[in-house]
Formats: structure tokens, C-alpha cells, sequence
């Protein structure tokens, strides 16, 4: 783009934080309501809610890595609004549900939009900044998107207080969801050849591209090594219920979770651009660890609060870093294919992790389920911190012209 927004960045980050704000009061409107949903009224279990969400976040690895190929060889606006559209179809599907599969197939239906969209998405921002600024535009991107998730659950919670019911709450969130595919088909461009493309985006006729490098394969497995801990927030949404929390005020603590991770994720990605991203990633892992270490042992109300707004410091530290640490490694002309693996990686974890938490929450309580999640964090953040070839703050090839 040769436009360019507030603060120096290009319109396109600006434009793709606006869809993931949209997108995620949809998502979030209904999310915090998920658990209730699916073990009251239609009576699952917590190990079926650890398979719909590890399932769902499964699937979504596979395609990652599909649909990130795809947009190395191809444009890729359309790849990014389709995948902010199915998710808005999946919550219609969610709202409609009458017994626990649907959940799960809406679930994998949303789940595939984001798969879809992610991979793309991340390698169009990444393009489209200067290389000392990757970082800040990830941070950006990630808290609009918690803006959003802020967003949402205050919605939920202020539609349940005037009477409007969980289901009809649900259809509202899926119609506010459209709005994000409808913008981006509007707006979103493509960045021209040789402007602001770098070298991260080959098109028809290039030639193959080179293999992932080593560092990024090591980043890669310790990303699966540390999803196999970073299972579905639903079980602590799980656990504030059990604390005392009654259902009408969980959208309440969503929103303040996410109005803490709004507030910290530009200032995480900025910081990346200072400091060694690596070492930025694992100080988030870190914080993952200590959270659930303490949610793992939390017996109040204030306790789980406070836990929730701590554990959003490790999406503020991180999110913006890991993805700028992916473009930092990814080859020449692979950028979407290395978001695709770095997602891929993560995701495949997921099916695992959820079925993992959901077994030992039955089995041996929600302490020993959530402590195991932070136990994995925390080997993953001391393997990061362990190896110097990630700690690094540069890209690894030129920085995209400025348009």
C-alpha cells in the first residue's frame, strides 16, 4: 500500500486490526457462554469440551499450512475475507445448536475460517511494514483484535442483563460478524511488486522456494511443545464458574481478561523491536506458566480475577513478538508458508492439549489439569531461553522498501 495510517504504519495494518476488532466482538460475544452452553443446556462433558475446542483448533492447524502455500503463489484478499466470513456462518450454526455435535461442527467450521485467514493475513501485514517495524504492526493487529474481545463479552453480558436470551444473543454476535468479510472485500489491496512485497512474496512463475531455515524450525517445535500447555481458555472460564462466578458475570470477566491484553499488545510488539524477540517470547511463556500455576491452586473469586488480568500479560508480551520472530526466520519468498507452519505447528498440538486437560480435569481435578499446561509452558519458555539462534531482532532478509 502506498498509503499510509497513523503512527507510520501503512493503512493495510490498520484496516486488518478494524476486521479483527469486528471479528472478535462476534466471537467473544459468545465464547465466555460456550462452557454454559455446552455442559448445561445441552449437557456435555468436560471432556467433550476439551474435544470440541482441541478438535476445532486441529483442523485449523491442518489448513494453516494449506492455506499459507496457497497465498505464496497467489493473491490473497480473497483467501483473508473468506476466512473471516465462515466463522461469522459458524456462530449462526452455534446459536441454532440442539445437541453437542452441532457445537462441534460449528466449532470446526469456525475454526476453518481462521485457518484459512491466518496465514495469509500475517504474511499481507508483514509485507506490507518496514522491517524495523514488523513488530509494531503485529502489536497493533493484536490489540485491536483483544479490543474486540473486550468488546464482546460486554455485549453478551449487557444483552443477557435486558432480557435477551443466550441463544438470541448468539444470533446477534453472528450477524455483527459479517460486518469484518464486508470490509475487507471492500478496502483490502494487495501491496504492488516491488512495493512494500519485500522479499517475502513470490507471485505466478517464481521459483520454488528454499527450504524453512533451522532457527525456524526449532521456533516451531517449541511452539507445539508449548501449545501442548496452551489449551482452550474455556477451561479457566470453567474454573471461574467453579470459584463462584455465576454465568451472567463471566462475560464480565472476559472483558476485563481482554481489556488488559488491548491495553498491553502494541507496547509487546513495539517491544520486540527493541529487544530480542526471542527473549520477549519466552518472558510471555513465562507468564503463561505463573498464570496457571496459579489458576491451578485458586480457591476466590478475587484470586481468579486477579490471575485473569495477569495472564494477560503473556498475550500482550507475546503475540505480536512470535509473529514478527516468524517473519524475522522466514526464507526469501516463504513468508506465507512459514506463517502457515508456525500456525500449523501450534495448532496441531491442540487436539492433544484439549483432549489432555479435559481427561485430567475428570480424572484428577482441574489443579493437576491445569497445573500439567503450565508445566509445559514453562520447559518451552527454558528451551527458548536456551537457544541463542532465536534471540534475534533483525530480519533475516532485506526490510521491504517503504512505499
Amino acid at each position: 500500500m502506498s498509503r499510509r495510517g497513523l503512527r507510520g504504519l501503512p493503512a493495510t495494518a490498520w484496516l486488518l486490526g478494524l476486521a479483527s476488532l469486528l471479528n472478535d466482538v462476534s466471537s467473544e460475544a459468545i465464547f465466555p457462554l460456550l462452557p454454559l452452553l455446552l455442559t448445561q443446556v445441552l449437557a456435555g462433558g468436560m471432556r467433550y469440551l476439551g474435544a470440541v475446542e482441541g478438535g476445532a483448533d486441529a483442523l485449523a492447524a491442518a489448513v494453516k499450512v494449506a492455506a499459507g502455500r496457497w497465498s505464496d503463489r497467489g493473491p490473497r484478499r480473497l483467501l483473508v475475507a473468506g476466512g473471516y466470513g465462515l466463522p461469522a456462518l459458524a456462530r449462526a450454526g452455534i446459536a441454532a445448536a440442539l445437541a453437542p455435535w452441532h457445537v462441534l461442527a460449528a466449532r470446526l467450521l469456525d475454526r476453518l475460517g481462521k485457518g484459512i485467514r491466518s496465514g495469509p493475513r500475517d504474511a499481507l501485514l508483514s509485507d506490507a511494514v518496514a522491517g524495523d517495524d514488523v513488530g509494531r504492526a503485529f502489536g497493533l493487529q493484536r490489540s485491536m483484535d483483544h479490543l474486540g474481545a473486550a468488546i464482546g463479552p460486554l455485549l453478551a453480558a449487557g444483552l443477557l442483563a435486558a432480557g435477551v436470551g443466550l441463544r438470541a444473543t448468539f444470533w446477534i454476535a453472528a450477524a455483527l460478524g459479517m460486518a469484518a468479510p464486508a470490509l475487507l472485500l471492500r478496502g483490502l489491496r494487495e501491496p504492488r511488486a516491488g512495493a512494500g512485497a519485500g522479499t517475502g512474496s513470490p507471485r505466478a512463475g517464481a521459483p520454488p522456494p528454499a527450504p524453512l531455515p533451522a532457527p525456524l524450525r526449532r521456533y516451531l517445535v517449541l511452539a507445539a511443545l508449548f501449545a501442548m500447555g496452551n489449551s482452550t481458555d474455556a477451561f479457566l472460564l470453567a474454573k471461574a464458574r467453579l470459584v463462584g462466578y455465576p454465568a451472567a458475570t463471566l462475560p464480565l470477566l472476559w472483558f476485563g481478561h481482554h481489556l488488559v491484553k488491548t491495553l498491553t499488545g502494541a507496547p509487546g510488539g513495539a517491544l520486540s523491536d527493541r529487544l530480542p524477540r526471542g527473549l520477549v517470547v519466552a518472558g510471555g511463556w513465562t507468564a503463561y506458566a505463573l498464570a496457571y500455576a496459579g489458576f491451578s491452586v485458586a480457591g476466590t473469586r478475587l484470586e481468579v480475577a486477579l490471575l485473569f488480568g495477569f495472564y494477560a500479560l503473556y498475550h500482550g508480551l507475546t503475540e505480536g513478538a512470535e509473529r514478527a520472530l516468524v517473519a524475522d526466520l522466514a526464507p526469501a519468498g516463504g513468508r506465507g508458508r512459514a506463517f502457515g507452519w508456525y500456525y500449523g505447528a501450534a495448532g496441531a498440538a491442540a487436539l492433544p492439549a484439549g483432549l489432555l486437560t479435559g481427561w485430567l480435569w475428570e480424572a484428577r481435578g482441574p489443579a493437576v489439569a491445569l497445573g500439567t499446561c503450565a508445566a509445559f509452558a514453562g520447559a518451552a519458555a527454558a528451551l527458548l531461553l536456551a537457544t541463542p539462534a532465536l534471540h534475534r531482532t533483525q530480519p533475516a532478509g532485506p526490510a521491504p522498501a517503504s512505499p
